[in-house]
């Protein structure tokens, strides 16, 4: 869902983008500096709770925003390379295990329920991006999904940050169970896509088999044309 939006917040990020590749800051080091800040935030303001998880939040939220301002910087700077794609896959991969195992922690005491939502979110979070490249390295596309991490990053630093101001805790304690819940009918819809795509190799496969059947049959026969015994004879019925 939030996901559709990246087309207008590269236009919007263009003159950021473009001012910090004047001053020679690389695409990649954005990128980097973005997970470190991510990492603070979680680890530094979840765990003391209370009004800190709002602050964790805005200062998350803010560093966040590099995960868009670092493509538009490798795109308007024709830097866009296979490193640069590792690792931004790769730290999105070490900023989620920050918030979500920040959160583990954090309430791990208090709200056990919370904490154990918060790991679940953590786990299905991870088959999420694996199921995806597994399924590409096999040649299926299978992007998209009920709640991509977009969407689930937004929701729960949402409900995080509202938990913060003062909203009961089962708010956060729901929304993550939920999450957890649609991340892994994610999994589940990935999986989906590549079933498909077996079942259109094996009819490939049984329809070359019955073609090499046939040829086997009739050497002298082209698949598409009528055997020479299939042929009316002239005056026949």
């Amino acid at each position: 869902m939030f996901g559709k939006l990246r087309p207008l917040m590269a236009a919007i990020w263009q003159a950021p983008a473009k001012g910090l590749l004047s001053m020679g800051v690389h695409p990649n080091a954005v990128t980097i500096a973005g997970t470190i800040g991510v990492v603070f935030g979680a680890c530094f303001f979840f765990p003391q709770g209370g009004a800190m998880l709002f602050w964790g939040v805005l200062v998350i939220t803010f560093f966040v925003i590099t995960d868009m301002l670092d493509g538009t910087m490798a795109r308007l700077s024709g830097k866009t390379s296979r490193l640069g794609a590792y690792l931004d896959s790769t730290l999105d991969r070490v900023a989620d295990a920050a918030i979500f195992g920040a959160l583990v922690w954090s309430f791990r005491v208090d709200e056990p329920a919370t904490s154990l939502a918060a790991l679940l979110c953590l786990a299905f979070g991870s088959f999420v991006p694996y199921a995806r490249a597994k399924a590409e390295s096999l040649g299926v596309e299978a992007s998209g999904g009920i709640a991509e991490r977009s969407d689930r990053l937004v929701i729960a630093l949402v409900a995080t940050g509202l938990v913060g101001l003062g909203l009961p805790v089962w708010v956060l304690t729901w929304t993550l169970f939920l999450l957890a819940v649609l991340a892994a009918i994610t999994v589940v819809q990935r999986t989906m896509a590549v079933v498909r795509a077996n079942r259109e190799d094996l009819r490939d496969h049984e329809d070359h088999h019955r073609d090499s059947l046939d040829y086997a049959d009739h050497p002298d026969h082209h698949p598409g044309e009528p055997a020479a015994n299939d042929v009316d004879e002239p005056g026949g019925r």
